[in-house]
This record gives C-alpha cells, sequence and structure tokens, in this order.
C-alpha cells in the first residue's frame, strides 16, 4: 500500500514540476517573442521617420535651387513683370524649409557623413547668387546637382535602400 502511495505522489509531484517547468519555458519564449517584435517595430518607426525625413530634405533642396536658379535667370536675363523681391524673399523663406528639414536629418541621424553631406548640399545650393557670371552660374548649378544627389544616393543606406 505504501508503495502504491508514493508512486501517486511521484507522480503528483513530477507532474506539477513539468507544469512549472512548462510555464517558465512558456513565459521566457514569450518574453523574447515580445523583445523581438518591439525591436524590429522601433526599427521600422525609425527607418519610416528617416524615410520621411530624408525625403522631406531632398525635396526642400530641390526647391531651394529652382527657386535660387528662377532668380538668377529673372536678375540676368532682365525678364519683364518678374519682381525679383518676391523671388529673394521665396529663397529666404526656402532657405528656412531646408534648415528645418535638416534639423529633423539629424534628430533620426547618427552624427557623421549624412549630416555633413546635408550641409555641404545647402551651402552648394545656396552659392546659386544672382550675381555670379553665366559661366560661374553653371558651374554652381551642376555643383549644387551633385550635393544634393550625394545627399540622396547615402540617405539610401540608411534606409535599407
Amino acid at each position: 500500500m505504501w508503495l502504491g502511495s508514493s508512486v501517486v505522489i511521484v507522480t503528483s509531484i513530477v507532474a506539477v514540476v513539468g507544469t512549472l517547468l512548462g510555464s517558465v519555458v512558456t513565459h521566457y519564449f514569450q518574453r523574447r517573442n515580445r523583445a523581438d517584435t518591439e525591436r524590429f517595430e522601433r526599427s521600422e518607426r525609425l527607418r519610416q521617420e528617416r524615410l520621411s525625413g530624408y525625403t522631406t530634405f531632398g525635396g526642400a533642396l530641390v526647391n531651394l535651387r529652382r527657386a535660387h536658379m528662377d532668380r538668377w535667370y529673372a536678375v540676368n536675363d532682365r525678364r519683364e513683370g518678374v519682381d525679383t523681391e518676391a523671388l529673394r524673399y521665396e529663397t529666404y523663406r526656402l532657405y528656412t524649409t531646408a534648415q528645418e528639414a535638416l534639423f529633423r536629418v539629424q534628430l533620426v541621424t547618427e552624427p557623421g557623413e549624412l549630416v555633413e553631406l546635408g550641409r555641404a548640399a545647402i551651402e552648394a545650393t545656396a552659392d546659386l547668387k544672382p550675381n555670379l557670371s553665366h559661366k560661374d552660374f553653371d558651374g554652381a548649378r551642376e555643383t549644387s546637382r551633385r550635393r544634393i544627389f550625394e545627399f540622396m544616393e547615402t540617405a539610401r543606406r540608411y534606409v535599407g535602400g
């Protein structure tokens, strides 16, 4: 009789230990799975923020470049009926927009190459002044275009492209 009840006790203990062990293992894997999911979601949010920030900055640079070029042509071609003062203020407004977009790039990117390329692109675009000769303007225009594309090509690496 004693042997029969000890088998029942041992069986019960094994069942309880097995249940506890199964519960602990399940908890461990659920926790690990949740941490992996959170890490993936955080990584994806950062990727989306970077994608949005980089394209916004690229667009701001293109708009700033176009405004500088419009202003140069208006001044140097002496276009009738074009308000060069309004174009000047438009370049100031778009410069500010580009700076704001660069701040966003800085918030989602580690300091380094990409931020420096962004600064260089803004500077190159701002160099499209109306007092440049046609030859200097062509050179500055090409430099600004190249700087914008350098920024965008480098940005691709930060969004997994």
